[in-house]
Order: structure tokens, then C-alpha cells, then sequence
């Protein structure tokens, strides 16, 4: 979309982050952070680990049954997609998108395998099966270190994407709304 000269810039707030995805993310970074810093007693650990894999069933129920723009149908981009769109960020050039850009796309369906897995070697620590087996505690750490890379990766993106496009990003997934501007072109997605 051109910008025509003297032509005053629209700017508008839309509601985009409904409550649900709302109080999963900020639940989820809560209950996250928790597990990792509450060691010990080791049952608070295990309660905040349960709090992770029932928010990640909430969300992936809420991403079939969810608002537009919390459908994992709305916004999983393909291979090809997502490609494209991290060869556009690198040229500076990337389109705008209403909800979940390609990249953070990616970004939530990585976490959300990550934290599963998480979860999976947690609770298979205390099965009697692998009580003890050094590879599960291991991978299980490892696992961890990886998620710590991949917040990294995401804060990264969300500041990198919240300048390029001057929108605050965590205001706008702590109020539900987005502010857009009339002088973009920007993916109803």
C-alpha cells in the first residue's frame, strides 16, 4: 500500500490476544520460571512441571477451538512460507501480520514440543521404569538448556520485530490489543 503525500497516518488498536492465549503465555512463563527456581522441595517442582503440560493441553485444545488469531490453523505457516518470510526479516523487508508472524509461528509450535518433551522426561524420572537412568535425567536437562536458547531466540524476535514495526509486542500480549498503522501493509492473520 503507497503512502499518499500529506495524507495523515491512521493509526488504530484492535483487539487481537484473547484472554485464553493471554493467561496461557504469561501463566506459562510464570509456571516455567517457577519450576526451574523451585528445586527443591522437589514436590513444588513436580507441581509446577504438572502446571506446564496442563497449560500446553489447554493450549493446544484452545489452538482448535480458540478466537481467530489463537488457531494453530490461522497462522502455522508451511515450509516454503516460513522460508520466505526469514529470508525477507534478513533483507529487512518482512510483511506484517496482524497475529502471529511465520517466524513466531514456528516459535510457538518449537516451545510447545519442547516443553512437552520437558514434561516427558520429568515425569519419566519418576516412573519406576527409569528411576535412576542417567540418560533420562540428562536429556531432561538438556532439554532445558535448549528451552533457555530458544526464549532467548523468541525475546530476540518479539524486540527485533517490535522495533522494525514499531508496535509494542508485550504490551500488546499483556492488553490483548494491537496498535496498527494505516501506511503498512499487514496480513489479517
Amino acid at each position: 500500500m503507497a503512502i499518499v503525500e500529506n495524507q495523515p497516518l491512521i493509526r488504530k488498536t484492535i483487539p487481537v490476544w484473547d484472554i485464553g492465549v493471554r493467561l496461557f503465555h504469561w501463566s506459562l512463563v510464570t509456571s516455567v520460571t517457577l519450576s526451574y527456581f523451585v528445586i527443591s522441595p522437589r514436590d513444588m517442582h513436580r507441581f509446577f512441571g504438572y502446571a506446564v503440560v496442563t497449560l500446553i493441553a489447554f493450549r493446544l485444545i484452545w489452538g482448535l477451538i480458540g478466537p481467530k488469531h489463537a488457531r494453530f490453523s490461522n497462522f502455522i505457516p508451511g515450509p516454503r512460507k516460513l522460508l520466505g518470510y526469514l529470508r525477507d526479516i534478513a533483507r529487512g523487508v518482512e510483511d506484517r501480520y496482524i497475529g502471529h508472524n511465520p517466524a513466531g509461528a514456528a516459535m510457538i509450535v518449537t516451545l510447545l514440543l519442547v516443553l512437552g518433551a520437558i514434561g516427558t522426561t520429568g515425569y519419566m524420572m519418576g516412573m519406576d521404569a527409569y528411576f535412576g537412568e542417567e540418560w533420562v535425567e540428562d536429556l531432561h536437562k538438556m532439554l532445558v538448556n535448549g528451552l533457555f536458547a530458544l526464549v532467548a531466540f523468541h525475546l530476540a524476535g518479539v524486540i527485533l520485530a517490535s522495533l522494525r514495526h514499531r508496535v509494542n509486542l508485550i504490551k500488546a500480549m499483556l492488553t490483548g490489543m494491537k496498535e496498527v498503522k494505516s501506511e503498512v501493509n499487514i496480513h489479517n492473520k
